[in-house]
């Protein structure tokens, strides 16, 4: 067995193609870094440098396995859906004034955040660039894709509506800003490949599942984790008030002992490093994490269920494989 993006892949020379195919990947990367501005040039290639686990490319990769894996249209359309997710990390950033991304100095704490949102700026324009040479549709599914983040994104930073139940805001934010990109690598995969159109329907449902069970691990690691193993500052969606899911559980079932977690929580942001270190380590004790666990599970078998109706080649095993890992990322 092979690993590819810390996943087994149960296939020898499945492994070897991604893993071509990933390398040729990080050359369109580079490729497109480039820029007429030094300063431009600099910080577009920041982010690509730092690495990153190009899960949503692997995910192109592996659904072009349901047909032609060697169609040329396959990497660029994996290096535009990389460009696309390294340019929201850029905003996303900007937005959470986020001071560290994978270990390092975020872009806007390196170069300020004007600098980092013109940086994204310039890598969306890049994924555009890449897909108009791949025909229409891949233009059209791109916007779809690129008005979900967004929509994703503003309904995130409004918040729920009068009425409107948190925990189902909270899913229907993480669909439409995070599995909505991850959704189209899969189709991307399938649907260059030539893949049947009903594989490329399911690979591409399955692949949302997936995007959103892989949010609710990160969130998930966003509490539990130390910064050496999640590569960003503890806490983060803490400090900022974002409510995730295991903050969203925390709220629904406090007891009579939970009191100090309920009032440290109802404060919104924590800036203040004593709170939030206090808050964090009751969060951590508390079962909200068990039940934001169980729901990141069933978004996994939910999504390896349309992965099980998938047609019998190595890649589907690989699918099944990428559900178990993000499950166990979480542990």
């Amino acid at each position: 067995m092979s690993t590819v993006v810390t996943v087994e892949l149960p296939d020898e020379a499945l492994a070897a193609d991604v893993v071509d195919g990933l390398a040729l990947v990080e050359d369109g990367l580079r490729e497109a870094a480039r820029a007429q501005h030094d300063l431009l040039a600099a910080t577009a290639a920041y982010g690509i440098g730092a690495g990153g686990k190009r899960f949503r490319a692997t995910l192109v990769l592996l659904a072009a396995q349901f047909g032609n894996s060697r169609d040329p249209r396959i990497v660029p359309a994996a290096v535009a859906i990389e460009l696309t997710h390294l340019a929201t990390l850029y905003h996303d950033d900007v937005m959470d004034e986020a001071d560290v991304r994978r270990g390092a100095p975020s872009a806007n704490a390196r170069w300020g955040n004007s600098v980092a949102i013109l940086a994204g700026d310039f890598l969306f324009a890049k994924a555009s660039l890449i897909l108009a040479d791949l025909g229409p549709d891949a233009v059209r599914i791109q916007a779809e894709t690129f008005s979900r983040l967004v929509t994703g994104q503003t309904a995130e930073t409004i918040g729920p509506r009068p009425g409107e139940d948190p925990l189902e805001h909270y899913l229907g934010v993480i669909k439409e800003k995070t599995a909505s990109l991850i959704a189209t690598s899969g189709r991307f995969g399938a649907m260059f490949s030539g893949a049947p159109r009903g594989v490329a329907a399911r690979i591409a449902a399955a692949c949302e599942a997936i995007g959103v069970a892989w949010q609710l691990s990160d969130d998930i690691l966003d509490v539990a984790s130390e910064s050496a193993q999640s590569g960003k500052t503890p806490g983060t969606d803490l400090r900022e008030g974002v409510p995730t899911l295991p903050i969203l559980h925390a709220r629904r079932s406090a007891g009579p002992g939970d009191a100090r977690l309920a009032e440290l929580l109802s404060r919104g942001e924590l800036t203040d490093p004593a709170l939030h270190a206090e808050a964090l380590a009751l969060l951590r004790a508390h079962p909200a994490m068990d039940k934001a666990r169980a729901d990141a599970r069933r978004w996994a078998e939910r999504a390896r269920d349309e992965i099980l109706a998938l047609p019998d080649v190595p890649a589907r095993a690989a699918f099944e494989a990428l559900c178990e890992f993000v499950v166990e990322r979480t542990g």
